[in-house]
Protein backbone atom coordinates (compact mmCIF):
# COMPACT_ATOMS: atom_id res chain seq x y z
CA UNK A 1 0.00 0.00 0.00
CA UNK A 2 2.80 2.39 0.89
CA UNK A 3 3.93 3.69 -2.48
CA UNK A 4 6.88 5.82 -3.50
CA UNK A 5 4.83 9.01 -3.47
CA UNK A 6 4.21 8.55 0.25
CA UNK A 7 7.77 7.35 0.86
CA UNK A 8 9.23 10.52 -0.69
CA UNK A 9 6.95 12.72 1.38
CA UNK A 10 7.82 10.91 4.62
CA UNK A 11 11.54 11.09 3.88
CA UNK A 12 11.36 14.84 3.35
CA UNK A 13 9.51 15.22 6.64
CA UNK A 14 12.02 13.08 8.56
CA UNK A 15 15.07 14.72 6.94
CA UNK A 16 13.62 18.14 7.81
CA UNK A 17 13.08 17.02 11.43
CA UNK A 18 16.59 15.49 11.51
CA UNK A 19 18.15 18.92 11.02
CA UNK A 20 15.60 20.82 13.10
CA UNK A 21 15.88 18.73 16.27
CA UNK A 22 19.67 18.73 16.23
CA UNK A 23 20.10 15.16 17.48
CA UNK A 24 21.87 13.97 14.29
CA UNK A 25 21.30 10.30 15.19
CA UNK A 26 20.94 8.67 11.77
CA UNK A 27 19.83 5.24 13.04
CA UNK A 28 17.16 6.79 15.27
CA UNK A 29 15.93 8.95 12.40
CA UNK A 30 15.69 5.90 10.12
CA UNK A 31 13.63 4.07 12.75
CA UNK A 32 11.36 7.11 12.95
CA UNK A 33 10.95 7.01 9.17
CA UNK A 34 9.76 3.41 9.15
CA UNK A 35 7.57 3.96 12.20
CA UNK A 36 5.97 6.91 10.41
CA UNK A 37 5.33 4.74 7.34
CA UNK A 38 3.77 2.04 9.53
CA UNK A 39 1.38 4.64 10.94
CA UNK A 40 0.21 5.38 7.41
CA UNK A 41 -0.70 1.71 7.09
CA UNK A 42 -2.56 1.94 10.40
CA UNK A 43 -4.57 4.80 8.92
CA UNK A 44 -5.45 2.64 5.91
CA UNK A 45 -6.92 -0.01 8.20
CA UNK A 46 -8.62 2.59 10.39
CA UNK A 47 -10.42 4.10 7.39
CA UNK A 48 -11.58 0.66 6.28
CA UNK A 49 -12.97 0.20 9.79
CA UNK A 50 -14.87 3.50 9.50
CA UNK A 51 -17.19 2.00 6.86
CA UNK A 52 -17.98 -0.89 9.18
CA UNK A 53 -18.50 1.52 12.09
CA UNK A 54 -21.02 3.56 10.07
CA UNK A 55 -22.97 0.39 9.29
CA UNK A 56 -22.89 -0.73 12.92
CA UNK A 57 -24.17 2.67 13.98
CA UNK A 58 -27.05 2.37 11.49
CA UNK A 59 -27.97 -1.01 13.03
CA UNK A 60 -27.83 0.54 16.49
CA UNK A 61 -30.27 3.26 15.40
CA UNK A 62 -32.65 0.64 14.04
CA UNK A 63 -32.48 -1.38 17.27
CA UNK A 64 -33.12 1.73 19.37
CA UNK A 65 -36.13 2.70 17.26
CA UNK A 66 -37.66 -0.77 17.58
CA UNK A 67 -37.19 -0.68 21.36
CA UNK A 68 -39.22 2.52 21.74
CA UNK A 69 -42.41 2.34 23.76
CA UNK A 70 -44.55 2.98 20.71
CA UNK A 71 -42.53 2.44 17.54
CA UNK A 72 -44.04 3.31 14.19
CA UNK A 73 -44.67 0.70 11.51
CA UNK A 74 -41.65 2.07 9.61
CA UNK A 75 -39.52 1.70 12.74
CA UNK A 76 -40.73 -1.85 13.32
CA UNK A 77 -40.13 -2.87 9.71
CA UNK A 78 -37.25 -0.70 8.47
CA UNK A 79 -35.48 -0.95 5.14
CA UNK A 80 -32.49 -3.14 6.05
CA UNK A 81 -30.60 -2.73 2.79
CA UNK A 82 -27.89 -0.44 4.17
CA UNK A 83 -27.11 -2.53 7.27
CA UNK A 84 -27.23 -5.78 5.31
CA UNK A 85 -24.85 -4.51 2.63
CA UNK A 86 -22.93 -7.56 1.37
CA UNK A 87 -19.66 -5.71 0.81
CA UNK A 88 -19.64 -4.33 4.37
CA UNK A 89 -20.54 -7.75 5.79
CA UNK A 90 -17.51 -9.19 4.01
CA UNK A 91 -15.27 -6.29 5.11
CA UNK A 92 -16.43 -6.62 8.72
CA UNK A 93 -15.29 -10.25 8.90
CA UNK A 94 -12.05 -9.75 6.96
CA UNK A 95 -9.32 -11.70 8.75
CA UNK A 96 -6.58 -9.16 8.15
CA UNK A 97 -8.73 -6.28 9.37
CA UNK A 98 -9.81 -8.23 12.46
CA UNK A 99 -6.15 -9.01 13.17
CA UNK A 100 -5.38 -5.29 12.99
CA UNK A 101 -8.18 -4.49 15.44
CA UNK A 102 -6.97 -7.21 17.79
CA UNK A 103 -3.32 -6.09 17.75
CA UNK A 104 -3.79 -2.32 17.66
CA UNK A 105 -6.76 -2.24 20.06
CA UNK A 106 -8.15 0.57 17.91
CA UNK A 107 -11.79 1.08 16.96
CA UNK A 108 -14.36 3.80 16.35
CA UNK A 109 -16.48 2.78 19.36
CA UNK A 110 -15.24 5.71 21.46
CA UNK A 111 -15.88 8.21 18.68
CA UNK A 112 -19.58 7.65 18.13
CA UNK A 113 -20.35 11.38 17.95
CA UNK A 114 -18.19 11.71 14.85
CA UNK A 115 -19.62 8.52 13.32
CA UNK A 116 -23.14 9.82 14.02
CA UNK A 117 -22.50 13.17 12.33
CA UNK A 118 -21.03 11.48 9.26
CA UNK A 119 -23.88 8.96 9.09
CA UNK A 120 -26.48 11.74 9.21
CA UNK A 121 -24.86 13.42 6.23
CA UNK A 122 -24.86 10.15 4.31
CA UNK A 123 -28.55 9.31 4.84
CA UNK A 124 -29.80 12.59 3.40
CA UNK A 125 -27.71 12.21 0.25
CA UNK A 126 -29.03 11.22 -3.17
CA UNK A 127 -26.49 8.38 -3.29
CA UNK A 128 -28.00 6.81 -0.18
CA UNK A 129 -31.64 7.44 -1.19
CA UNK A 130 -31.17 5.99 -4.67
CA UNK A 131 -29.44 2.93 -3.25
CA UNK A 132 -32.14 2.28 -0.67
CA UNK A 133 -34.88 2.62 -3.30
CA UNK A 134 -33.14 0.38 -5.85
CA UNK A 135 -34.24 -3.18 -6.56
CA UNK A 136 -30.65 -4.17 -7.35
CA UNK A 137 -29.55 -6.35 -4.44
CA UNK A 138 -26.33 -7.61 -6.03
CA UNK A 139 -22.94 -7.68 -4.36
CA UNK A 140 -21.64 -5.39 -7.10
CA UNK A 141 -24.28 -2.75 -6.29
CA UNK A 142 -23.47 -3.01 -2.58
CA UNK A 143 -19.76 -2.54 -3.27
CA UNK A 144 -20.33 0.31 -5.71
CA UNK A 145 -22.47 2.34 -3.31
CA UNK A 146 -19.65 2.29 -0.79
CA UNK A 147 -17.16 3.39 -3.41
CA UNK A 148 -19.43 6.37 -4.11
CA UNK A 149 -20.09 7.10 -0.43
CA UNK A 150 -16.40 6.94 0.42
CA UNK A 151 -15.44 9.23 -2.45
CA UNK A 152 -18.18 11.71 -1.55
CA UNK A 153 -18.14 11.77 2.26
CA UNK A 154 -14.77 10.45 3.46
CA UNK A 155 -12.35 11.50 0.72
CA UNK A 156 -11.44 15.22 1.08
CA UNK A 157 -13.46 15.57 4.30
CA UNK A 158 -11.92 18.47 6.23
CA UNK A 159 -13.73 17.58 9.47
CA UNK A 160 -12.41 14.03 9.26
CA UNK A 161 -8.91 15.31 8.44
CA UNK A 162 -8.94 17.46 11.58
CA UNK A 163 -10.34 14.60 13.65
CA UNK A 164 -7.63 12.21 12.46
CA UNK A 165 -4.91 14.77 13.08
CA UNK A 166 -6.03 14.88 16.70
CA UNK A 167 -5.77 11.09 16.82
CA UNK A 168 -2.19 10.97 15.53
CA UNK A 169 0.30 13.60 14.44
CA UNK A 170 1.63 11.08 11.93
CA UNK A 171 -1.63 11.21 10.00
CA UNK A 172 -1.45 14.92 9.29
CA UNK A 173 -0.35 14.61 5.67
CA UNK A 174 -1.17 10.98 4.93
CA UNK A 175 -4.88 10.89 4.30
CA UNK A 176 -4.98 12.14 0.70
CA UNK A 177 -2.65 9.34 -0.37
CA UNK A 178 -4.22 6.68 1.86
CA UNK A 179 -7.72 7.53 0.57
CA UNK A 180 -6.69 6.46 -2.92
CA UNK A 181 -5.65 3.07 -1.56
CA UNK A 182 -8.92 2.58 0.31
CA UNK A 183 -10.81 3.24 -2.92
CA UNK A 184 -8.53 0.80 -4.74
CA UNK A 185 -9.23 -1.79 -2.03
CA UNK A 186 -13.00 -1.39 -2.40
CA UNK A 187 -12.70 -2.03 -6.16
CA UNK A 188 -10.53 -5.12 -5.57
CA UNK A 189 -12.99 -6.88 -3.24
CA UNK A 190 -14.66 -9.99 -4.67
CA UNK A 191 -17.52 -11.80 -2.98
CA UNK A 192 -16.02 -15.25 -3.63
CA UNK A 193 -13.00 -14.42 -1.44
CA UNK A 194 -15.10 -14.02 1.71
CA UNK A 195 -13.14 -13.32 4.90
CA UNK A 196 -9.88 -14.20 3.12
CA UNK A 197 -10.01 -11.25 0.74
CA UNK A 198 -6.50 -9.80 0.73
CA UNK A 199 -6.06 -6.20 1.76
CA UNK A 200 -3.20 -4.21 0.29
CA UNK A 201 0.15 -5.13 1.89
CA UNK A 202 2.07 -2.52 3.87
CA UNK A 203 4.81 -2.52 1.21
CA UNK A 204 4.33 -3.78 -2.33
CA UNK A 205 7.69 -5.53 -2.16
CA UNK A 206 11.14 -5.38 -0.58
CA UNK A 207 12.30 -2.99 -3.31
CA UNK A 208 10.14 -0.22 -1.90
CA UNK A 209 11.50 -0.76 1.61
CA UNK A 210 15.05 -0.64 0.25
CA UNK A 211 14.16 2.46 -1.78
CA UNK A 212 13.05 4.20 1.41
CA UNK A 213 16.13 3.19 3.39
CA UNK A 214 18.62 4.00 0.65
CA UNK A 215 17.07 7.33 -0.34
CA UNK A 216 16.91 8.50 3.26
CA UNK A 217 20.52 7.59 4.04
CA UNK A 218 21.88 9.04 0.79
CA UNK A 219 20.02 12.32 1.38
CA UNK A 220 21.70 12.68 4.77
CA UNK A 221 25.16 11.21 4.14
CA UNK A 222 25.77 13.13 0.89
CA UNK A 223 24.24 16.33 2.21
CA UNK A 224 27.34 18.50 1.68
CA UNK A 225 27.67 17.56 -1.98
CA UNK A 226 23.98 18.09 -2.72
CA UNK A 227 23.95 21.46 -0.99
CA UNK A 228 27.06 22.46 -2.92
CA UNK A 229 25.25 21.67 -6.18
CA UNK A 230 22.22 23.67 -5.01
CA UNK A 231 24.37 26.64 -4.00
CA UNK A 232 26.23 26.62 -7.34
CA UNK A 233 22.96 26.66 -9.28
CA UNK A 234 20.95 29.11 -7.20
CA UNK A 235 21.53 32.33 -9.10
CA UNK A 236 21.55 35.55 -7.12
CA UNK A 237 20.65 33.67 -3.93
CA UNK A 238 22.77 32.79 -0.94
CA UNK A 239 21.87 29.29 0.25
CA UNK A 240 20.87 30.58 3.69
CA UNK A 241 18.25 32.81 2.01
CA UNK A 242 16.55 29.90 0.29
CA UNK A 243 13.52 28.46 2.14
CA UNK A 244 14.85 25.59 4.28
CA UNK A 245 12.10 23.27 3.09
CA UNK A 246 13.13 23.96 -0.53
CA UNK A 247 16.70 22.98 0.34
CA UNK A 248 15.51 19.72 1.93
CA UNK A 249 13.25 18.91 -1.05
CA UNK A 250 16.10 19.48 -3.52
CA UNK A 251 18.54 17.56 -1.32
CA UNK A 252 16.21 14.52 -1.40
CA UNK A 253 15.57 14.97 -5.12
CA UNK A 254 19.30 14.94 -5.89
CA UNK A 255 19.76 11.84 -3.73
CA UNK A 256 17.15 10.08 -5.86
CA UNK A 257 18.46 11.39 -9.19
CA UNK A 258 22.01 10.25 -8.44
CA UNK A 259 21.31 7.00 -6.56
CA UNK A 260 18.59 5.29 -8.60
CA UNK A 261 19.60 4.85 -12.27
CA UNK A 262 16.37 2.98 -13.07
CA UNK A 263 14.10 5.91 -12.15
CA UNK A 264 13.66 8.32 -15.10
CA UNK A 265 14.80 11.89 -14.48
CA UNK A 266 11.37 13.28 -15.42
CA UNK A 267 9.65 11.07 -12.82
CA UNK A 268 11.93 12.24 -10.00
CA UNK A 269 11.73 15.91 -11.00
CA UNK A 270 7.94 15.89 -11.30
CA UNK A 271 7.47 14.22 -7.91
CA UNK A 272 9.63 16.72 -5.99
CA UNK A 273 8.27 19.77 -7.79
CA UNK A 274 4.74 18.68 -6.85
CA UNK A 275 5.81 18.22 -3.22
CA UNK A 276 7.35 21.72 -3.25
CA UNK A 277 4.10 23.21 -4.57
CA UNK A 278 2.09 21.69 -1.72
CA UNK A 279 4.46 21.72 1.24
CA UNK A 280 6.63 24.81 0.78
CA UNK A 281 6.07 28.42 -0.35
CA UNK A 282 3.86 29.69 -3.17
CA UNK A 283 6.87 30.15 -5.46
CA UNK A 284 8.68 26.99 -4.46
CA UNK A 285 7.40 24.79 -7.28
CA UNK A 286 8.89 27.00 -9.99
CA UNK A 287 12.04 27.67 -7.93
CA UNK A 288 12.75 23.99 -7.24
CA UNK A 289 11.96 23.06 -10.84
CA UNK A 290 14.32 25.69 -12.26
CA UNK A 291 17.15 24.92 -9.86
CA UNK A 292 16.99 21.14 -10.28
CA UNK A 293 16.74 21.51 -14.06
CA UNK A 294 19.96 23.53 -14.06
CA UNK A 295 21.73 20.98 -11.85
CA UNK A 296 20.59 18.07 -14.04
CA UNK A 297 21.92 19.76 -17.19
CA UNK A 298 25.27 20.40 -15.50
CA UNK A 299 25.54 16.83 -14.17
CA UNK A 300 24.70 15.40 -17.59
CA UNK A 301 27.35 17.58 -19.22
CA UNK A 302 29.92 16.32 -16.70
CA UNK A 303 28.86 12.71 -17.21
CA UNK A 304 27.83 12.38 -13.55
CA UNK A 305 24.15 11.61 -14.18
CA UNK A 306 23.62 8.40 -16.11
CA UNK A 307 20.29 6.61 -16.40
CA UNK A 308 19.65 3.07 -17.61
Amino acid sequence: MINRVLIRLKIIQIVYAYYQNGSKNLDAAEKELFFSLSKAYDLYNYLLMLMVALTNYAQKRIDAAKAKLAPTVEELYPNMKFVENKFISQLGMNKQLLDFVSVQKRSWSNDEDFVKSLYEKIIVSDIYKEYMASDDNSYEADREVWRKLYKTFIFNNEDLDAFLEDQSLYWNDDKDVVDTFVLKTIKRFEEKNGANQELLPEFKDEDDQEFARRLFRRAILNCDYYRHLISENTRNWELDRVAFMDVIIMQCALAELLSFPNIPISVSLNEYVEIAKVYSTAKSGAFVNGTLDGIVKELKKEGKLVKN
